[in-house]
């Protein structure tokens, strides 16, 4: 166990509370210990007062939410907080600063890129001021550029959020030497957690096991490889620096050694400035847990508890949950008594996170690696814990102690974190880019405020406390950083935003999550929110059976085959075509031909109309709509496929809004969001489905893409584009050539890797489906390309 001098502080703290004759969870009772109290017994007690206060703010005396009328005491033995912070960074964490900025009445400054001038962090902070054009090396980068701008806006401390500069060791040197405090760890900690080979011998000399592997400075080729032959594949390739997956490649047997420590190198280059790479055994079934510590400038260090983020695709987080599933007791203490160990090794200070794999097979954990930053899964460790790790950071770097002692840290309840990406999770997850056209999000029920703490210290220090007086209630937050109309370019992570449940179990946590995945429609660009709900619904994961493993393992349950739209989905979209493009008008004058017969015919003849729908696939078959008016807003209807037939009589329908059509079908009322994507202008060299208008309906949670199929006399101009050579290979995203490894003539064989892209700080190799000789190259190293767009061309052998 680890002692705590703090620990006994608070404890003597509280039994003096006690004492007093103030009522409970007063700021005076806790302020009024006396004069034999000691100035840090003084210093604790009042924090823990305003802790119960925002408990009370939060919660109320019974659980509901209200308001304490009691203020703070306005004169505290602390140092005060920074009068103006700079965020040097973007999006959802940037945002997610400012809040807690603002509530502690912090002014922020915002920098941004000029595609970033109208993101939802540039309107939020008090300042802001751009910094470069799009690539994060002329911006978000460009440390001269935002130590300039500290200067110029008067703001005395840099929060980097994660990411970009927030691991960088010689930018929290040089704020430093301009007398600007870096709200992070020493750059000494950086350094030696910032290297994956480093920090594993500083562990093992601490006494935290470490998965076997090469971790030296010798980076030939042939040397690595046959350090991966010693230690027997699978193995996995590692940068050094950095992390979110980058510069990471696993290797299951020697073919593969070259390319991917070639790939990785080339990565891990361009992310963090540095291509050294380490060499690990390769464990086949591990869970990835980790274990959030906080320290201080006074030399305490506390767990806040571990989190489970085993689930990733391409090496990279999708979900989160705290704590993690089916951990002992004894097990929670061990790990974090390693990450304490771990901070102290390195006299670390503020947020931190140590990263352990824990192996299913074995059930022993390893030291994988230190993230000396805020994570991005810190808000379920806020979930569970109650605490602002922001307001937490603030505090520390303004060279205050920890708030809470370890035996006072709760840990209460179940919390999930699902982050949204745009992405297309059925084409390897590859990100996408576009606007948001249309975003419509689960409405949050969480109130952001401390909420939790210990009514008494824990009677073990890692054992943690719990305030049992203070019912858990089932809640939602949302973390965004952009909102209906922004661009989600190819210049920075395709992460949208970040869905937080939290309930008093597991079980419950995941069935909030679930309904919220069910509200959250976007349209504009692919996204994996139905994935998400595929994954919280998964019978494997809902039995809390993670493995950093488990979307191949269960690819086939959690990718089922996309159904066939019902014959109730497609009337309601023919409906709602034939209601935009003839709306029932209203006026307030008398009615005429014009506001009361638009769908009828001067003839007489009842308005019938076909509207013809297929799947999001150009080689679908077509179905056939029959809608005809009855007037009165009743209609006939009749959906024809390939396969089958249905009549709907008398269907009432109606525009809710523009996005929303309420019609009754056999008699079962629907009311379904329906978003209308028109097509680019059209170009016939591109004719695609990306050429039609495209009708995204979204019905109990579950979203449909139709197809408006162009009409025959456009899809002739195209010719015999939609039946392109096979062995054309196309950009798969908006895209940054990278390398282009072939040249007009040369021959390939099938699989061969042709072309490597990048987009949102993602590598993606492009190999040729054929063998053959290429006939076309239409890109360059160094060029930007749109999604669709011919790379290359190969002419494909005739046998």
């Amino acid at each position: 166990m680890i002692p705590s001098n703090r620990s006994a502080i608070a404890a003597r703290a509280l039994r003096r509370v006690s004492a007093t004759s103030q009522p409970a969870r007063s700021a005076r009772s806790y302020s009024s210990l006396g004069t034999s109290a000691t100035p840090r017994e003084r210093t604790a007690a009042v924090f823990i007062a305003n802790q119960h206060q925002s408990i009370d703010r939060h919660w109320g005396p019974n659980g509901a939410c209200g308001f304490a009328t009691e203020a703070a005491p306005t004169t505290l033995p602390r140092k005060p907080h920074f009068d103006k912070i700079l965020i040097a960074n973007r999006g959802e964490i940037a945002c997610r600063v400012i809040r807690t900025a603002q509530k502690l009445g912090i002014k922020t400054v915002a920098v941004y890129s000029e595609v970033d001038a109208d993101s939802l962090h540039v309107k939020m902070a008090d300042e802001a001021y751009c910094i470069g054009p799009a690539p994060s090396a002329e911006s978000y980068l460009r440390m001269d550029k935002i130590i300039d701008i500290c200067h110029r806006s008067g703001a005395q401390a840099v929060h980097p959020g994660y990411g970009f500069l927030s691991e960088n060791a010689k930018f929290a040197e040089q704020l430093a030497s301009e007398g600007i405090t870096f709200i992070g760890p020493p750059s000494s900690a950086i350094v030696s957690m910032g290297s994956k080979s480093e920090s594993k011998n500083i562990m093992l000399a601490a006494g935290v096991p470490c998965v076997p592997g090469y971790h030296g400075d010798a980076q030939d080729p042939e040397f690595l490889f046959k350090e991966a032959e010693n230690m027997g594949f699978p193995v996995l390739i590692k940068a050094i620096h950095g992390g979110g997956g980058k510069g990471m490649r696993a290797v299951h047997s020697p073919s593969e050694f070259s390319e991917a420590l070639a790939s990785a190198q080339r990565e891990a280059l361009k992310a963090f400035g540095n291509d050294i790479v380490l060499i690990e055994k390769y464990i086949v079934h591990p869970r990835h847990v980790e274990v959030q510590v906080f320290a201080d400038t006074h030399g305490e260090v506390v767990s806040l508890w571990e989190r489970d983020c085993s689930v990733q695709r391409r090496n990279q987080k999708v979900i989160e949950e705290a704590p993690a599933p089916g951990l002992s007791a004894e097990m929670r203490a061990d790990l974090s008594t390693k990450a304490i160990a771990a901070a102290k090794a390195v006299d670390y200070v503020g947020a931190g996170t140590v990263e352990f794999i824990f192996d299913n097979d074995t059930q022993k954990f390893y030291f994988m690696e230190m993230n000396t930053r805020l994570q991005v899964e810190h808000p379920v460790t806020e979930m569970v814990t109650g605490l602002d790790l922001v307001e937490w950071q603030l505090e520390v770097a303004a060279g205050n102690p920890l708030p809470l002692a370890q035996s006072s840290i709760p840990l209460i309840g179940h919390a999930f974190e699902a982050r949204i990406y745009a992405e297309n999770p059925r084409n390897n997850f590859l990100p996408d880019s576009g606007p948001l056209l249309y975003l419509s999000t689960p409405t949050p029920t969480h109130i952001f405020a401390p909420t939790f703490v210990a009514s008494a210290p824990a009677a073990s220090p890692l054992v943690p406390s719990r305030e049992v007086s203070t019912p858990v209630v089932p809640s939602l937050r949302l973390e965004q950083g952009f909102v209906q109309g922004s661009q989600i370019g190819v210049f920075y992570d395709p992460m949208i935003a970040k869905l937080i449940a939290h309930g008093r179990d597991r079980t419950e946590a995941l069935r909030v999550l679930r309904k919220a995945l069910e509200e959250y429609k976007v349209v504009g660009v692919s996204t994996n929110v139905e994935f998400l709900r595929s994954l919280a619904g998964n019978v494997n994961f809902i039995k809390g059976e993670v493995e950093t493993g488990f979307i191949p393992k269960y690819f086939d349950e959690l990718f089922p085959a996309i159904p066939e739209a019902s014959p109730e989905l497609l009337a309601q979209a023919a409906l709602f075509v034939i209601l935009r493009d003839h709306p029932q008008a209203e006026s307030a004058g008398s009615p005429s031909p014009w506001t009361s017969l638009p769908s009828r015919r001067f003839g007489g003849d009842v308005y019938e109309r076909i509207v013809t729908l297929q799947k999001d696939d150009a080689s679908s078959e077509p179905v056939t709509v029959t809608v005809k008016s009855l007037g009165a807003g009743k209609f006939d209807i009749n959906v024809n496929s390939p396969s089958s037939s249905k009549t709907f009589s008398s269907v009432l329908a109606q525009m809710r809004s523009p996005t929303a059509i309420g019609t009754t079908l056999d008699s079962q009322a629907y009311d379904t969001t329906i978003v209308s994507q028109l097509p680019p202008a059209f170009v016939p060299a591109s004719l695609s489905p990306n050429t039609m208008e495209r009708l995204h309906l979204f019905d109990n949670g579950t979203k449909t893409t139709l197809l408006l199929p162009s009409p025959k006399w456009l899809l002739s101009i195209g010719g015999d584009i939609l039946n392109a050579a096979k062995g054309a290979l196309k950009a798969p995203m908006p895209s940054l050539v990278v390398e282009v490894r072939v040249k007009i003539g040369d021959r390939v064989e099938k699989g061969q890797p042709v072309v490597v892209l990048e987009s949102m700080k993602t590598e993606t190799v492009l190999r040729t489906d054929v063998a053959g000789v290429v006939k076309a190259v239409g890109c360059k190293k160094g060029e930007m390309v749109e999604e669709g767009r011919e790379l290359v061309d190969i002419e494909e052998d005739e046998t």
